[in-house]
């Protein structure tokens, strides 16, 4: 393997922002298609093709005969798509049996379809009859006769979905795939076959070299049959990088450079030695940057050992908005190095995701189109400018839409240029039947290969773009949609988007908290200086002396802060969140500084403080305004909410800024003034925080700051007889000495709002997808070190994958990268202090004498506190004692009932984040509502719970309730009163009397 690539060059973006406007980008890109394309041409070439496809409709298991019969908007489809991506990988009998019922009970498989669609209804009616007929009515009905026909009916579903499976993959292996390609081109000699090797990216090493050994393997077999001529005609393999490479991700280049490089040029060097084709597939948009550095060095070195090779290529997504300056980025390399491309143009395959990652990152905008036709007008634009880079750019035009592909000869022609088009096995095929009549066009077929099993992600994804009743696939099905609306010209741009902007997710009374993308290189730079350039200074340690005077001069001005109008009060909250947003960089440097957060863990704190500033001032001029309540004639009745008088807010280190600015705002916009306690490892991000609120229009006698231990001031604090109400995060033990302490005291009954930690599990069942798994428990257990109270602690595997789920997770440990948390190639930076260290270093050394160790990170940085992400298996659910603050996660394999699992959990005592790992949709939501657990979460991580979408917090030993970021938080805040007034109690009830007399 080569070793000799430059180091990674300079972070200088080569594309504009990902996130522009729409408007602005198509009024760009429309200009030279209108001058050029004659939409009614386009029209009158594919009405012919969309007819024929009619006359003669495609095969039976076809993508246009199951979308005609099960669209996937159905009940039907989406319980077919569920079954083909789950039943073929789940290995237990009982749990095949429980989805097939789950999914197929859900759905009316009654169609009366006639022709080639007839027999798939019979089918589907029948399975789901004897489904209904035969199949358990709950885990412990275990009769022969209902076992034998539950069994049946999975069988059949197996046996359906591998029949489903042959559609989409052309073969088990290279060599059966090479098989029934060679068959398909005596039918159609003009084909060309892309070949790429089934399954999701890599998760460990052991991936990586698996996938890396299946594309050689491919190549070496291709190349065998392979005659010399030119690769742009020859049959070739795809690649996807994130394959070969676990940590394909943009802020982890210099790995990136030193290990994925040489293995791809392996890859490279051999496709180029036996002159075919190897194309590198297109990724997520935060990919794309760095998908450019590595062609431009794969090209560099291309170059100089192999100039004259014109098979190397890569895949452009028209969907996003920098596509057409991709092509354009992609020509000028080419012509750097005097190279020549193969550039395969795809409208897209990851749309929803790139959609969901702006809405959670509150980017200013999404990095693709939101209209489907906006896509079109992108995919246009594209092809004109490959085709205008003929010399350099060998264009492959990926597209199943008859009008897109009249479109593209179109300008093909008008071009004079080379090209081919492509289209997806077991896709398009009746379109492409009726194309390749013309000899003279060329057709490339994308042709996954693999075991059926491993199809199930590529099958969705196809089937989720494919099938979307807004594509041409679905509707070329409808007869319904008349050919001249299914060719109607995208040309037209549409004036609004097509989706809410990210800043606008939560309706048009509450923005969205601005975020941050740190793999857009430009925010990046700010960021590393913004956290360069901070300086977490030392506060002055309050003493008691200090407690006394402090509460009377709060309780004095909480008399003044509750008679401001609620309206006020909800306003300075709304100013202090636009303050904290526009100083994202400045707290994100501080959070990174004394915190020890990563700067995702930092850009996300800041945004759910400034989450809460404005969730809670909308909630309470939504809930905390006074209201007429009905009652008898003559007398009015109104329910008012104020101030309790002075609470006192105790917030803990992991989340110095988020929790402390939740509660702290909650108490003041319910009209309370507050002593606010910071962790003592944290003062100065509190500090800061106070001194904005400050700014943005809190009194100073309203809230103030008192810097010091637990054992001292807070004690002091909650023992105040000033003290009317306590609000703390942190350990159980010191909510229960907090609780005793304010049930001791003479007075007022004090109430406590306490959000404590949790022995958090998540439980996985056969049906899962161990990639997600894995994603989930790596970012659950690990992130932010473990210092989340919301963290995973159990993981509980059924025991028919566990092999499997632990084999993957212990590689994926291995490959996180431990340091300072100010790289933002860390994964993992150190725990807060000394003494917390030294407590999770003792709880480790016991596990490794009473557990079995399955896995850790390596450490390699001398950095102090490093507590490397460690992974041990018990016996039993209750040999967890307690919560263990810090990236230690135990795993216990689980088997019989799930409910038993789920019990279990629940005699812990703890109650505040479960994750649930399942495509069993009943049993998510019985196992759910089994649990006693504050915040379940379903196929995906257990943490970063969003203000007013996730409201967080748990029950028993995890916390009072209610929830914070939740619409019944602020009413803890609030003393209730009620004024009667007998409004005839002078003269009589003149309204009454009015009424008479009318």
């Amino acid at each position: 393997m080569p070793s000799d690539f430059p180091p990674p060059p300079s972070l200088h973006p080569r594309l504009p922002a990902p996130c522009r406007r729409e408007a602005e980008l198509l009024s760009g890109l429309l200009p030279p298609l209108a001058t050029t394309l004659d939409w009614p041409r386009v029209v009158s070439t594919a009405r012919p093709w969309v007819q024929a496809v009619r006359d003669k409709p495609a095969p039976f298991w076809a993508m246009e005969s199951l979308l005609r019969e099960y669209p996937i908007s159905s009940a039907e489809g989406l319980a077919l798509m569920r079954l083909a991506e789950a039943l073929l990988r789940v290995p237990d009998t009982e749990t095949a049996i429980a989805l097939t019922a789950d999914q197929l009970g859900r759905a009316a498989f009654d169609s009366q379809a006639e022709g080639p669609h007839k027999m798939l209804a019979t089918l589907s009616a029948s399975a789901i009859s004897l489904s209904k007929k035969f199949l358990p009515d709950s885990p412990g009905d275990n009769g022969l006769l209902k076992r034998l026909g539950a069994q049946t009916v999975v069988a059949a579903t197996v046996r359906a979905i591998q029949l489903l499976g042959r559609q989409f993959v052309l073969g088990r292996s290279i060599r059966e795939a090479m098989n029934e390609a060679n068959q398909a081109r005596e039918h159609q000699p003009g084909l060309r076959f892309s070949y790429d090797m089934l399954g999701e990216g890599a998760r460990t090493e052991a991936d990586a070299q698996r996938y890396l050994a299946a594309y050689l393997n491919a190549l070496e077999a291709i190349a065998a049959k392979r005659a010399t001529g030119d690769p742009t005609t020859a049959d070739g393999i795809s690649i996807k990088l994130s394959a070969l490479f676990s940590r394909y991700e943009e802020l982890q280049r210099e790995r990136v450079f030193a290990e994925l490089l040489p293995r791809v040029w392996q890859l490279v060097e051999r496709a180029a030695q036996a002159n075919l084709n190897l194309t590198i597939d297109a990724e997520e948009s935060e990919r794309l940057e760095l998908s450019l550095d590595v062609l431009d060095a794969l090209a560099a070195r291309i170059a100089s050992t192999h100039p004259q090779w014109r098979g190397f290529g890569l895949a452009v997504q028209a969907y996003q908005t920098r596509a057409l300056d991709t092509v354009n980025e992609v020509a000028r390399i080419a012509r750097r190095h005097g190279l020549y491309f193969m550039v395969r143009l795809v409208k897209g395959a990851y749309w929803d995701g790139e959609v969901k990652r702006a809405q959670e990152l509150g980017l200013p905008g999404y990095p693709v189109f939101t209209h489907k036709h906006h896509t079109d007008i992108s995919y246009l634009a594209c092809a004109q400018a490959l085709l205008s880079h003929a010399d350099v750019v060998y264009p492959q035009f990926a597209t199943h839409n008859a009008g897109t592909i009249a479109a593209v000869l179109q300008l093909a022609r008008k071009a004079n240029a080379p090209f081919e088009m492509q289209r997806l096995h077991g896709m398009g095929e009746g379109i492409y039947r009726e194309v390749m009549k013309d000899p003279l066009i060329a057709v490339r077929v994308y042709a996954p290969v693999g075991e059926h099993r491993d199809l199930l992600a590529y099958l969705v994804r196809r089937l989720l773009e494919n099938g979307a009743n807004s594509s041409f696939v679905h509707q070329l099905a409808d007869d319904e949609v008349h050919p001249e609306e299914l060719l109607a010209s995208p040309l037209v741009p549409s004036a609004h988007p097509g989706l809410p902007w990210p800043i606008d997710l939560y309706g048009p009374r509450r923005a969205n908290s601005t975020g941050a993308d740190p793999t857009n290189r430009v925010e990046r730079a700010s960021f590393e200086a913004a956290i360069a350039a901070a300086r977490p200074q030392p506060i002055a340690l309050a003493s008691v002396a200090d407690i006394a005077p402090t509460m009377a001069r709060l309780q004095q001005g909480q008399h003044a802060w509750t008679r401001t109008p609620l309206s006020a009060r909800a306003n300075i909250l709304r100013r202090a969140a636009d303050m904290l947003d526009a100083r994202l960089h400045e707290f994100c440097g501080l959070l990174v500084r004394e915190a020890h957060k990563t700067l995702g863990d930092a850009i996300a704190e800041v945004r759910e403080a400034v989450d809460f500033c404005r969730y809670y001032a909308e909630q309470a001029e939504e809930r905390l305004a006074s209201q007429s309540l009905p009652g008898p004639t003559g007398e009015s009745n109104e329910l008012s909410l104020h101030g309790r008088g002075v609470f006192v807010c105790i917030s803990p280190w992991n989340f110095p800024l988020a929790i402390f600015t939740g509660q702290v705002v909650a108490a003041l916009v319910a009209g309370n003034s507050v002593a606010a306690k910071p962790a003592e490892q944290t003062p100065a991000v509190a500090l800061r925080m106070v001194a904005l609120l400050h700014e943005a229009g809190v009194p100073r006698d309203a809230l103030a700051l008192l810097h010091g231990l637990g054992e001292t001031i807070g004690a002091g604090l909650v023992a105040d007889d000033r003290t009317a109400g306590v609000c703390f995060t942190g350990s159980t033990a010191v909510a229960k000495a907090i609780n005793r302490a304010l049930a001791a005291k003479d007075g007022p009954i004090v109430p406590l709002i306490a959000e404590t930690g949790g022995i958090n599990a998540m439980v996985v069942d056969s049906t899962a997808l161990p990639e997600q798994v894995v994603d989930a428990v790596v970012q659950s257990a690990f992130r932010s070190a473990g210092q989340r109270c919301s963290a995973l602690r159990l993981l509980c595997v059924h025991e028919s994958v566990a092999d499997t789920v632990i084999e993957m997770l212990r590689g994926a440990m291995a490959e996180l990268t431990l340091g300072d948390p100010g790289r933002l190639e860390t994964d993992v930076g150190p725990v807060i202090d000394d003494e917390a260290f030294e407590n999770l270093q003792g709880h480790i050394a016991r596990l490794r004498t009473e557990a079995t160790l399955i896995g850790e990170t390596p450490l390699h940085s001398t950095l102090p506190r490093l507590v490397a992400p460690i992974a041990f298996e018990l016996q039993h659910i209750a040999d967890v004692k307690k919560e263990i603050f810090g990236p230690v996660l135990h795993v216990v394999r689980w088997s019989g009932a799930p409910e038993t699992v789920i019990a279990e959990v629940n005699a812990l005592g703890y109650g505040l984040t479960l994750g649930l790992q399942t495509r069993i949709d009943g049993r998510a939501h019985q196992l759910a509502e089994a649990a006693r657990i504050g915040n379940v979460y379903v196929n995906r991580n257990m943490i970063g719970a969003v203000v007013g979408v996730q409201p967080f917090g748990g029950e028993g030993l995890s916390g009072t309730g209610p929830k914070a970021g939740g619409p019944h938080y602020l009413y803890r805040f609030c003393a209730e009163r009620t004024l009667t007034i007998n409004t005839a109690a002078a003269g009589g009830n003149a309204a009454l009397l009015a009424g008479l007399r009318n």
